[in-house]
């Protein structure tokens, strides 16, 4: 048994690992080739691997790792801030989505029980694979991110409360009850929340300084707080990711959490190549064929009808545009917790094996195309932006700039609040510059506490959003942020708007500084090489002159 699984993890491992290489090479999301390859070594092709604990093991843990670190980078006023329209935007959508994925259900015959069945299951996203594609982009901490997140976890919550239900009524000796299940699981909610509460205000102040003493201490005791917290919530009848999140959560608020999760991450990744495996090999090929133009129809309306439906209540709540594209396309698949709900129904009777591979291939469909929606999510924006305009508010009140909507008229304009970008703003402004500094993370809005800088909450690469920039007035706009992409979609939005400032970008690699060079910007900025220099031309002058070797031969 044990050289057997030894063997299976070998060629788990071996093949990811040669699957990525190829995903690599031909520019695609390793996601979708692990998911692939996981298609490949199931039983309905080779059968190299099969169901057993040790694979869910360590696939469950990195799903608790996963979100343990998303709750890590979650601070809770945080959460507070986006609590009201991640509640609405994923209560909203699941009951929207009901609603019309039931129609749809019913107009391909299907009976009144399935019907019901595939439009519940429609309505979930993946939280695991979508909070991994945000982290791999890092968006997690942008407004989109975190909202994204936040309806995930609701979505996540909903589940749990419709296969109660479904458990109530459908069990066999009909001895459970509906209220009384409810409130069990809305009193260990409670339990859940106030053990967190206790641990964020007496325990963990006084713990974490002295475990952080040793590096290795911090790591095993991290660990052990996210798969804790996931096998505390699967325990109480929540799921592993509400648990993990929790879990992180809790430690959000301490000065660690950054270390934490910066060594966390490649464990994570590791673990997480299993859960992908593990949902291809679940994917039975079988049963797929006969189900393929019902599955086509119905994933053409998680694709852009879930997207659509987010991008309405967030409109409605005051969002912008971009904002809501780029949370609505989030939920543009369905979730693994669709395959356990139908796993569920035909446990119980009420479907058949044809609808569980209708509903797995309806997953295998959108999680392959969503995944690149979302990584491709700010091109797609650039070129749908136009058609959009119906989304548009037009007063976005929940994006306007602190402390009202007027804005100074500034000498500088500044994009990007990272290390690098904060220091250099605080700088300038110290030099009696005026600047309206613009940042897309909301975390960062308040690092540059100074009486002339005021902030904006917003993506220069939106040239909407530029549009309501004070352009012509500022004498310079300077860029901070070294993503290629966003470098060059912010490049096409500013000659589309016009402006009446010199550039000056930061370049985050060498390719990218060429082109700058090419495109007439004023001053290219190299972070990394700039502070090189600085640190040389200091070091060299106060260290003692030194003679090269051909000196020295010179000289004998």
């Amino acid at each position: 048994m044990a050289e057997n699984l030894f063997f299976q993890v070998g060629i788990i491992l071996g093949l990811a690992a040669f699957g990525g290489f190829i995903a690599r090479l031909l520019n695609q999301p390793l996601l979708v080739a692990f998911i692939a390859i996981g298609i490949v070594l199931g039983p309905s092709a080779l059968g190299v691997v099969t169901p057993s604990n040790e694979i869910e093991l360590f696939a469950r843990m990195g799903i608790a790792l996963l979100l343990f670190v998303v709750g890590l980078r979650l601070d809770l006023h945080v959460i507070k801030s986006v609590g009201p329209v991640a509640l609405a935007s994923g209560l909203g959508q699941v009951f929207f989505t009901t609603l019309i994925g039931y129609g749809l259900a019913l107009a391909l015959g299907m009976t009144t029980t399935t019907a019901l069945y595939v439009a519940v299951a429609l309505t979930f996203s993946s939280t695991i694979i979508i909070v991994k594609l945000l982290s791999d982009k890092r968006e997690v901490e942008t407004l989109h991110g975190r909202i994204a997140v936040g309806f995930l976890i609701v979505q996540d919550i909903v589940v749990v409360l419709v296969m109660i239900a479904l458990t109530a009524f459908g069990g066999a000796d009909g001895e459970t009850h509906l209220g009384v299940e409810a409130l069990n699981i809305v009193l260990k909610g409670a339990l859940m929340l106030g053990a967190v509460a206790l641990l964020v205000r007496y325990i963990l102040p006084w713990l974490m300084p002295k475990l952080a003493t040793s590096t290795e201490l911090l790591m095993l005791f991290a660990i052990a707080m996210a798969v804790l917290g996931g096998a505390a919530g699967d325990a109480l009848g929540f799921s592993k990711e509400v648990g993990a999140f929790l879990a992180g959560v809790s430690l959000a608020s301490t000065p660690y959490r950054e270390q934490i999760a910066a060594r966390l991450t490649s464990l994570r990744d590791f673990l997480l190549i299993f859960f992908f495996i593990e949902l291809g090999a679940a994917i039975d090929l079988f049963h797929l064929g006969a189900q393929l133009p019902s599955a086509l129809l119905l994933s053409l309306f998680v694709l852009l009808g879930n997207p659509l439906i987010v991008m309405c209540i967030m409109g409605f709540m005051g969002y912008r545009r971009q904002t809501s594209f780029l949370a609505g396309l989030t939920v543009a698949q369905i979730s693994e917790f669709s395959l356990v709900l139908a796993a569920l129904g035909l446990a119980l009777g009420h479907l058949s094996e044809q609808t569980l591979g209708l509903i797995a291939l309806v997953g295998l469909i959108t999680i392959s195309v969503s995944t690149y929606m979302i990584i491709y999510s700010h091109p797609l924006y650039a070129r749908l932006s136009g058609l959009l305009t119906i989304f548009e508010r037009n007063d976005p009140f929940r994006e306007r700039t602190p402390g009202g909507e007027s804005m100074i008229s500034p000498d500088i304009i500044f994009v990007g609040l990272g290390r690098y970008g904060s220091q250099l703003a605080v700088e300038l402004a110290q030099h009696g510059h005026r600047l309206l500094a613009v940042e897309l993370d909301p975390s960062k809005l308040t690092l540059c506490n100074h009486p002339n800088i005021e902030i904006a909450y917003g993506d220069a690469s939106d040239a909407e959003f530029l549009g309501t920039l004070p352009l012509q007035d500022a004498k310079w706009l300077v860029s901070t942020v070294r993503n290629t992409e966003q470098v060059r979609l912010m490049q096409a939005s500013l000659r589309s708007v016009g402006h009446g400032c010199h550039l000056a970008i930061a370049a985050p690699d060498k390719t990218t500084y060429d082109q700058l060079q090419l495109d007439g910007v004023d001053i290219v900025l190299m972070p990394y090489q700039d502070a090189a220099a600085a640190a040389l031309s200091e070091l060299l002058a106060v260290l003692p002159k030194s003679e090269t070797p051909w000196q020295e031969a010179s000289r004998a």
